[in-house]
């Protein structure tokens, strides 16, 4: 048996791909993977980006294996317990302070959408994508937080749409309604997330993780929290060596370089 969990560094960008294709389903073994490396590569400060998409170009995640549902729940000694596991590795992705891409090509079903939910920028595919929380079809809910990610990430209106219709949407409607900050060709998807990542992880270490703490989760604070938490930023941000570096490049006209080792 192949390895479900593929994991790889390029230019401090961290990719992990679920194994599976052309379906991608996330195993327990994927989930089990993913909660044991993610404290490390959050704690690894040469890390700055990552992305997270699927084997081949058919389908990102067609959702959970639901026939390994009740082994997982044996195993975790509860449905609670089963799911909170779930809850805990897509809290990592979100709010452990690095940026985090997802491709979404194919069917980005279930969990092939709440682990994407959790992410803070999300590219899809313009063609052959269907985007969707199907579970009311199996007269189930979503249980991996997609029910309470999607309206922060389109709105009440668009989230109760697709959930309780079990609606899957194109890359078009995704992006029309703000779910994707992208639309790249299927066969330029991979590829457009590396830049990306890339891109974000030349910028100010200090200063991305300092603003993903103010931005992500500001729809429970209130406006003076948010200000308080954006002034905590801004002091800790004043006079490192990334700030020097930037006001320098921006007399000598040039671009700066950041996250430099210490000498």
């Amino acid at each position: 048996m192949s390895d479900p969990y593929l994991y790889s560094v390029t230019k401090s960008v961290a990719t992990f791909s679920i194994n599976d294709a052309p379906w991608n389903l996330m195993s327990i073994e994927y989930i089990d993977r993913l909660e044991e490396q993610l404290p490390d590569v959050l704690a690894d400060d040469s890390i700055r980006a990552m992305v997270f998409t699927g084997e081949g170009l058919d389908h990102f995640s067609a959702g959970m294996n639901l026939k390994q549902l009740p082994e997982g729940i044996k195993r975790a000694g509860s449905p609670a317990a089963f799911f909170g596991q779930r809850h805990r590795v897509l809290d990592m992705i979100e709010n452990g302070g690095t940026p985090a891409i997802a491709t979404l090509f194919g069917y980005c079903l279930g969990g092939g959408l709440e682990l994407p939910l959790a992410c803070h920028f999300r590219i899809a595919a313009k063609e052959g994508a269907q985007i969707g929380l199907p579970e009311m079809d199996l007269g189930s809910v979503p249980a991996w937080g997609g029910s309470a990610r999607l309206p922060r990430a389109v709105g009440r209106t668009y989230a109760l749409d697709m959930i309780l219709r079990g609606r899957k949407i194109d890359g078009d409607e995704a992006y029309r309604i703000g779910l994707v900050t992208e639309l790249v060709p299927v066969s330029d998807i991979k590829g457009r997330a590396q830049s990306l990542g890339e891109e974000l992880a030349a910028q100010p270490r200090l200063a991305v993780k300092s603003m993903l703490d103010v931005v992500v989760g500001f729809e429970t604070r209130t406006l003076d929290e948010s200000m308080a938490h954006e002034m905590n930023a801004a002091a800790a941000n004043s006079g490192t060596a990334d700030a020097a570096e930037g006001m320098l490049a921006f007399m000598e006209k040039r671009k700066p370089v950041f996250n430099r080792a210490p000498e």
